[in-house]
């Protein structure tokens, strides 16, 4: 049975795991990312990765990482989340650590893969994810195939221009679509609409501690759930702007699934049901033929360590 070793490397922790080729996770190991990041961080994965080996006879090693990877999938050429990345060869570093092969992917791209062979993308040939998280990630599965793009940074779906100088991002633009549609931009506007509306938001309020500058992401999902109306009516917001930039992507890309992944998606179809209401309102001719079925993840947090994972052995 072959066994490969897939890393996801993200703001906070580096989860690792030898995943074998029906895409179980088999072990796990863990490091905080360094605050640093840099050589420290490679110091890390090293680490991971070597308790994982000591544990399984693996053949080589998939990481999956947050940024924009070089082409060639050896070189961090950004990272918007982690220090010191900005340049920082990955691959060979890691190689001589280790003594294995690695194979370095953008993290949404490695979930995208994992969606598309394990989970919810499975026997689909055209597909695209997207990881709502603090930002908005993308990957984009064609013919069966990881799209990359000419220069290995294809699917930054959260930076499609949706608002003329709208709302500034951290990449330095205006009016992306993670500005609109991220749990960051939950978070915002349930804030806003609870400060609003304080009698409609008491049992939102109530989970934190009864302003809304005490809400948490978290606290959204669980009022959302529970009947708050304004909890409901952020959600349905933010799944209006999502489906307005799947209705873009729809027309460049024509998936055949839409994948929804990353933390937001707890709460399911409360974000899902306005999210496939606007992408029949914005798509043009929507009704004039097939569109893609919107789904949710199905990996949950393993989907770029699996994806990852499996990419290391091909």
């Amino acid at each position: 049975m072959t066994l490969t070793i897939g890393v996801d490397v993200g703001g906070t922790k580096i989860l690792g795991g030898v995943v074998d080729a029906d895409g179980k996770v088999l072990v796990k190991a863990r490091q905080n990312t360094p605050v640093e990041g840099g050589l420290a961080l490679l110091t890390a994965i090293a680490t991971v990765v070597n308790e994982l080996a000591s544990k399984a006879k693996v053949e080589s090693v998939g990481l999956s990482i947050a940024g924009f990877v070089s082409s060639d999938r050896s070189t961090m050429l950004a990272s918007p989340n982690i220090a010191g990345l900005d340049g920082l060869p990955l691959q060979k570093p890691l190689e001589d650590a280790i003594k294995l092969p690695v194979r370095v992917e953008n993290d949404a791209n490695a979930a995208a893969w994992g969606e598309a062979i394990f989970g919810a993308g499975r026997g689909c040939g055209h597909l695209i994810l997207l990881t709502i998280g603090t930002g908005i990630g993308g990957g984009i599965i064609t013919n069966g195939e990881l799209n990359r793009g000419a220069f290995g940074v294809a699917g930054e779906f959260g930076h499609l221009r949706m608002v003329p100088n709208g709302l500034r991002c951290g990449c330095g633009s205006y009016g992306c679509l993670e500005q609109y549609a991220s749990g960051k931009a939950l978070l915002r506007t349930a804030k806003e609409r609870a400060q609003a509306n304080l009698a409609d938001a008491s049992r939102l309020l109530s989970l934190g501690d009864g302003t809304p500058e005490g809400i948490h992401g978290s606290h959204i999902t669980q009022a959302a759930l529970a009947g708050d109306e304004v909890a409901l009516s952020a959600f349905r917001e933010i799944g209006d702007w999502l489906g307005a930039g799947i209705a873009m992507l729809s027309m460049v890309l024509d998936p055949e699934r839409v994948i929804i992944g990353g933390g937001v998606i707890e709460a399911s179809e409360i974000l899902l049901a306005p999210t496939r209401s606007a992408l029949l309102r914005h798509l043009p001719y929507a009704t004039k033929h097939p569109i893609a079925k919107v789904v949710p993840a199905e990996l949950g947090i393993e989907a770029g360590l699996v994806g990852a994972a499996d990419l290391a052995r091909r």
